[in-house]
């Protein structure tokens, strides 16, 4: 507790004090390698296939990860300067009031994710209990897996690397991964599959759309975590390069499993672990528990996101609605494919971090207090920046529910296959570049009052 009777990793949305930015940069690269191992990951790579050759996915792969990864690793440097949550942060750039419009979006991804990562960890728990013991009992998994997430959820950031990661994840992940990785090359003919053409229907840059997808989903939570950091270069480095192994690692692992074991679907992929014996068995028990964690990083960064709206409500109170919601959700609906929903979060946060760093930049790569907390209320140039690079990923690469594909469609996207993100990226930093310059010209110039 401190002194006005918190745990550290509760800390609201005031800056974070020196005494509690202890998290180091093994910490934070401890802590994104672990949430990077996720079957979501897995199912991500398999999406990439058989539309693209094994040699065109992996250099999706490869470029979308150093892309996505280096998003992610200076939202966690910014995260660690101004010492505040994701969403908290956007007060900055799109003015408080602005900043309700990520927000919602956030904390509606938080939900989503969550719910989708209850899915497959009960899906997973239930197939392996069947194998072992000869019930399913998918619901019951739902609820004790809930229930771990929501204790690891309550922890807070710096609990969980000292109570979790150090002394359960990092033994059980490299075990998982290795395991996992043996047994999906283990009898395939890599020579062949090398040599395999792709069907067609995605380009390269068009994968690694996909792949930048699912980490910069994560981008609006960096600070959440690396406000706690001990400086920016620990922040960058420990985010950046810890999500980046786990990464590319389980996207290319998905990629091999469609093509040599024909697992598209995250769901059937359980059953077919199980069923390898033991061994693979224990693997899978492995993965289940460390998979947990993407359930606490997405219920805790909603609940802080939610923050945002209402700062004086109690954090674990809000990370219990969130868990409960979200463990709901699992209970009541069926696993569906989620590739639309990824491509759909990257098209609104691409854009976003742009933006954020533009007006980072522009502020002399430093926010301070009074930037985040005495913002305007609106900063109406740089939400237009924002939304500009949004309708520019879509057009270039429409993606979301089939009824806004069809919307989209309509207004002849062009077949360049360029990809979206890179193009989406350039055009809203540089709008935010402009105004956020202009608009620091302008308060400058202006007569003291």
């Amino acid at each position: 507790m401190d002194s006005e009777g918190r745990l550290p990793g509760s800390w609201g949305i005031e800056p974070v004090p020196e005494r509690l930015r202890v998290l180091v940069g093994i910490d934070l690269g401890l802590l994104w390698g672990n949430l990077g191992v996720s079957l979501l990951v897995v199912a991500a790579g398999a999406a990439l296939v058989p539309a693209l050759s094994l040699r065109d996915a992996l250099v999706a792969i490869v470029v979308g990860c150093l892309i996505g990864n280096l998003m992610l690793g200076v939202a966690g440097g910014i995260g660690a300067d101004a010492r505040v949550p994701g969403m908290v942060l956007m007060r900055a750039p799109l003015g408080r009031r602005g900043s309700y419009l990520p927000t919602g979006v956030n904390a509606l991804q938080g939900i989503g994710w969550t719910v989708f990562e209850l899915l497959i960890i009960a899906t997973a728990a239930a197939a392996l209990s069947d194998e072992l013991f000869g019930f399913r009992a998918q619901w019951l998994w739902t609820l004790v897996f809930g229930a771990f997430a929501l204790a690891l959820a309550l922890m807070g950031p710096i609990g969980f690397v000292r109570r979790f990661v150090r002394k359960l994840a990092v033994w059980a992940v490299p075990f998982a991964l290795f395991y996992l990785t043996w047994w999906a090359l283990d009898g395939a003919d890599l020579g062949s599959l090398w040599a395999q053409p792709g069907t067609g229907g995605l380009s390269v840059w068009q994968g690694a759309d996909i792949v930048i997808g699912i980490t910069v989903s994560f981008v609006p939570y960096a600070a959440d975590y690396t406000r706690f950091a001990r400086d920016r270069r620990s922040a960058f480095l420990g985010t950046g390069l810890g999500y980046f192994v786990p990464d590319v690692w389980l996207l290319a692992l998905g990629v091999v499993l469609v093509l040599s074991r024909d697992l598209s679907d995250p769901a059937a992929l359980p059953a077919a672990i199980v069923g390898a014996g033991f061994a693979a068995a224990l693997a899978l028990f492995a993965l289940l528990v460390t998979e947990t964690d993407e359930a606490f990083a997405n219920a805790y960064s909603a609940a802080v996101s939610v923050q945002n709206l209402v700062p004086r409500a109690p954090q674990a109170l809000l990370i219990v609605l969130v868990m409960s919601t979200a463990v709901a959700g699992a209970l009541i609906i069926d696993f569906v494919s989620y590739q639309t929903f990824l491509l759909l979060l990257g098209s609104v946060f691409v854009p976003l971090f742009a933006v954020l760093l533009a007006d980072w930049l522009t502020a002399g790569r430093h926010y301070s207090e009074a930037d985040v907390f005495e913002a305007p209320p609106w900063r109406p140039g740089l939400i237009a920046a924002w939304l500009g690079g949004f309708a520019l990923y879509q057009w270039l690469f429409p993606t979301g529910p089939s009824w806004w594909v069809d919307a989209v469609e309509k207004l002849d996207p062009p077949a360049w296959g360029i990809g979206a993100t890179v193009p989406s990226f350039l055009v809203a930093f540089a709008i935010a570049a402009v105004v956020a310059a202009l608009g620091r010209r302008s308060a400058a110039g202006a007569p003291a009052t």
